[in-house]
């Protein structure tokens, strides 16, 4: 596309009015074309960035994140997006805070508040907890708002939680919309999202649910495997079954990995915790159990143990269409003789795709871009084009 309209012209046909002044929390409550809208406005951001163009919305503000789980790819990406957008990033660090005293979810929320356009966080570790508390934190500041305490109300940005991590499969959505040819011809391609091999226990079950929940819902074909064992979320297995009924393709789940790479166009193998486990988890967690959290950890490796074929091989690959499938990873890959003895990938596999899987990395500072600009902008067409019109430069390069 050779300039910002052609992105507006597609917004423009779009009903996205309440992104505005609203959260992003799970990519299901969020209506398709809200969803194109995310994809369009992150592609015009890029447009602009990569012309040269400023896209500081904001002066001055605060973007506060919140990680209650080890991150890179999505820390700096949130930390880009908000300098994208013109926001200072303060990241809030629980046990140098008051929280580590018992301090209330609502009070640090207006706390750290005072001067924040939006609050990211990663809170992805305990089933039952990380939405939850999500939601808790936004109910604080919308109340704050509301009293007249905070001058504005903080969006709040999913950065991954127990249930979903949009961020991430909003980015490999956009990776594959480009990669195909635009969000229409995903439609009826078949994607298998896999589990796989790892020597680590906890991985979350986000990404698999984020994955079978939106590819359902932009019309791929989806077949979820894993071992027996290792099933996700009932509530996410009942939402992607919904998308695949309304929007006509199919969704299956499978013990075999075999079965699923056959004839896919996509694959996303990675490992992910068993969800009865990571109940288990949360409750050992909760009671202080320390003792029993290393058990658990000790059985779940025995039994990740049991499944080391489930890797992604070149004889998997040959399997799929063509034997040419987009391998996605939402990284660090767990790879066989390089970042571990056995692991997810194959390193032949890795080392093929490794620019692919950089490119799909780099979608996510845009996504979550575009989803604080929909929520602070209130008519995005037009701010987008009078950014291109002024032509501020980003940075001066003579």
């Amino acid at each position: 596309m050779s300039n910002v309209k052609q992105y507006t012209e597609v917004l423009d046909k779009l009903h996205f009015e309440n992104m505005y002044d609203n959260d992003f929390f799970l990519t299901w409550e969020k209506t398709p074309e809200e969803l194109q809208a995310v994809f369009a406005v992150a592609d015009a951001l890029r447009h602009l960035r990569e012309n040269n163009i400023s896209t500081r919305v904001f002066d001055s503000g605060l973007g506060i994140s919140l990680f209650r789980d080890n991150s890179t790819r999505t820390r700096f990406s949130f930390a880009s997006a908000c300098n994208l957008l013109g926001l200072e990033v303060q990241d809030l660090e629980e046990g140098k805070s008051q929280i580590a005293h018992g301090e209330t979810v609502r009070e640090t929320a207006n706390m750290i508040s005072f001067m924040a356009d939006v609050i990211g966080i990663r809170d992805d570790m305990y089933i039952g907890k990380g939405n939850t508390y999500m939601r808790e934190v936004s109910r604080s500041v919308r109340t704050g708002h509301a009293d007249g305490v905070l001058e504005q109300s903080p969006t709040l940005v999913n950065l991954q939680c127990d249930i979903d991590h949009p961020t991430q499969t909003m980015a490999d959505a956009l990776h594959l919309i480009h990669e195909f040819g635009g969000i229409e011809n995903l439609r009826g391609k078949k994607i298998a999202m896999t589990w796989a091999y790892s020597p680590s226990y906890g991985k979350p079950l986000s990404v698999p649910q984020g994955v079978i929940a939106l590819m359902t819902r932009l019309g791929m074909n989806v077949t979820l495997a894993h071992p027996e064992g290792y099933e996700v979320m009932d509530d996410v297995i009942e939402v992607a079954k919904k998308n695949a009924e309304e929007q006509g393709c199919t969704f299956t789940i499978t013990n075999s990995m075999e079965e699923a790479f056959r004839d896919a166009d996509v694959v996303y193998p990675k490992s992910w915790a068993p969800y009865v486990a990571m109940e288990k988890r949360t409750e050992l967690y909760g009671n202080g159990d320390f003792y029993g959290i290393k058990e658990l950890e000790k059985q779940l490796l025995a039994q990740n143990a049991e499944h080391k074929d489930w890797e992604c091989t070149e004889d998997m690959m040959r399997l799929t269409k063509n034997g040419s499938a987009l391998y996605l990873h939402c990284l660090p890959a767990d790879i066989t003789d390089v970042s571990c003895e056995a692991g997810e990938v194959a390193a032949s596999v890795f080392d093929r795709y490794r620019d692919p899987l950089y490119k799909q990395a780099s979608y996510k500072p845009y996504i979550i871009a575009a989803m604080i600009f929909l929520a602070k902008v209130k008519n995005p067409q037009k701010t987008l084009l009078a950014m291109e019109e002024a032509a501020a430069p980003r940075w001066k390069r003579d």
